[in-house]
């Protein structure tokens, strides 16, 4: 599947797996999670960034732990507007961009963030778009997060590199241990759970 395809797919979604589909299902076991990280590992006055925030559930699960400084990315414009709706208090204090990761991510200053963290977006990167990941490193100032479908869920295939959602959008299994070692990090915590495996990573 084409790169472009890729990300066409994720900015039209609607339905399953859509902004919508996820304010409906509201904060889950990853959003405890990384209030859990956040609250030993940062401070509330921490600036964050969620890189594929949708309409904002696990943001917003941090706003009412005390962060403050919040801001998103997603590439579905409609996620914004959904935020609107179920998280209007989010919507007004945070910092939110539409566009793909490989276009936003290069227009932030290097450290802009003392905290990046994604959740089952990473995953869907094409391979010739891996370069996205160094610029994740450069822009995080202090933790790297990862909540990824590493093929560890019952439904995916620990032997393959890509499997299909739904046989439609491609879902790449990385080590992402083995990716952020590469690039300079190290991590700190692995915890797996029943669909994805958390990672926080630190620079040395």
């Amino acid at each position: 599947m084409d790169p472009e395809d890729v990300r066409q797919d994720w900015a039209d979604r609607s339905g399953k797996f859509s902004p919508t589909y996820y304010a409906r299902l509201g904060p889950n076991e990853v959003s405890e999670t990384l209030v859990d990280v956040l609250s030993h590992y940062a401070v509330d006055s921490a600036a964050v960034l969620e890189v594929g925030c949708g309409c904002g559930r696990h943001l917003n699960h941090l706003r009412e732990h005390g962060f403050a400084n919040l801001t998103g990315v997603d590439i579905n414009a409609e996620a914004f507007e959904v935020m609107d709706d179920h998280y209007p208090r989010l919507a007004e204090t945070g910092n939110f961009h539409t566009g793909a990761i490989e276009d936003l991510l290069p227009e932030f200053e290097d450290d802009a963030f003392d905290v990046v963290y994604s959740v089952e977006t990473l995953q869907h990167v094409h391979p010739e778009d891996t370069w996205v990941f160094e610029d994740l490193v450069r822009v995080t100032d202090d933790l790297l997060v990862t909540a990824e479908n590493e093929g560890n869920s019952p439904t995916r295939g620990r032997d393959s590199e890509v499997s299909y959602v739904d046989d439609d959008f491609p879902l790449y299994h990385r080590n992402w241990k083995e990716v952020f070692d590469d690039l300079g990090l190290a991590q700190l915590l692995c915890e797996p759970t029943a669909r994805d495996t958390i990672r926080v990573f630190r620079g040395v």
